[in-house]
């Protein structure tokens, strides 16, 4: 089916190229499987651009593989194209560490971070485990018979949480059982067949599983309480972790100067809207607004803090 993006003015023709071309709407990419948290924060962004009068129509597509990189590289193809943008985050920085991947980040053109949002640690419903302290007093006793489900490779955002935590409670990460699943949906999936003893992944991708009672989350890696969760800070709980994921829009290299000030136009207003707003506090995500070269700042200096953290936790090398 065709759909036209109604932006108005001179913002409707630099998103649609050229006037009569009932294609060109503004799309959102997503490089990872539907139900992850891209998926989310990607589908709920579009719904906050229609509903504010913003953008209309805005198209959302998963191209998922090697846990953001396939996307990445088809971002790379897509050079000058001023109607696609691309969901993304710290996920994304870590795979492109670790799969050493030819296009990095730093090829593409940055447009603004969103939001942040803390991992939580959650179990099944019938768990033996009623806190934080009890599972992880089996999981020092026992490190290689408790089994860690996530839904990011070595680098990604459930990856890193799982692993500072671990270092918090003085297990070494080589002696972590630290599963990788592809994403949100195939993750829960693992959790409720009883294949992980406990998982680790953003907050919003479980909200409505722990508001419904099929999950219960027994830890949530920010710095303060999170008023919607009924549970502590992994802090709280006596470990000295503060951990936040993050999730912002790039878009294809080699953009005119128009068409990024359009693509900041609209991300700006989304920002700003009230519908963006209720989302942010559904979710659980605070506001981490950063636009355009801050943003690739912010990029350049998160790819360092990685490989930082990967050295230091001694975990899987690029390539």
């Amino acid at each position: 089916m065709r759909r036209r993006s109604v932006l108005g003015g001179a913002l409707a023709l630099a998103l649609a190229g050229c006037a009569g071309d009932d294609d060109a709407d503004l799309r959102i990419m997503v490089p990872n499987p539907p139900g992850s948290g891209y998926d989310i924060t990607a589908r709920v962004l579009a719904a906050a651009l229609d509903s504010g009068g913003i953008a209309r129509g805005v198209e959302v597509f998963n191209l998922p593989g090697a846990s953001g990189v396939v996307g990445l590289r088809r971002l790379a193809y897509e050079r000058g194209n001023e109607r696609l943008l691309m969901l993304m985050g710290l996920g994304l920085v870590g795979a492109q560490i670790t799969a050493d991947a030819r296009v990095r980040l730093r090829d593409t053109t940055p447009v603004a971070r969103l939001v942040q949002e803390p991992a939580v640690l959650v179990v099944q419903r019938d768990s033996p485990y009623g806190s934080l302290d009890e599972l992880i007093a089996d999981w020092r006793a026992d490190p290689a018979g408790t089994a860690i489900g996530g839904g990011s490779l070595a680098g990604g955002p459930d990856h890193l949480a799982t692993m500072l935590l671990a270092e918090a409670v003085g297990l070494p990460p080589a002696r972590v059982r630290y599963q990788r699943h592809d994403g949100g949906g195939d993750l829960l999936a693992a959790i409720l067949r009883r294949e992980v003893d406990f998982a680790m992944s953003g907050l919003s991708e479980y909200a409505d599983q722990i508001e419904s009672g099929q999950l219960r989350a027994l830890a949530v890696t920010s710095a303060e309480p999170v008023p919607q969760l009924p549970a502590p800070t992994v802090r709280d709980a006596g470990l000295d972790v503060v951990f936040n994921n993050w999730r912002g829009l790039v878009a294809p290299p080699g953009l005119s100067g128009t068409g990024r000030a359009d693509l900041h136009t609209v991300i700006d207003r989304l920002d700003k809207s009230r519908a963006w707003a209720a989302a942010r506090k559904r979710f659980g995500w605070t506001a981490a607004y950063l636009g355009g070269d801050e943003f690739g700042a912010f990029l350049a200096a998160e790819d360092d803090r990685v490989s930082r953290v990967l050295q230091r936790l001694a975990l899987p090398a690029p390539g």
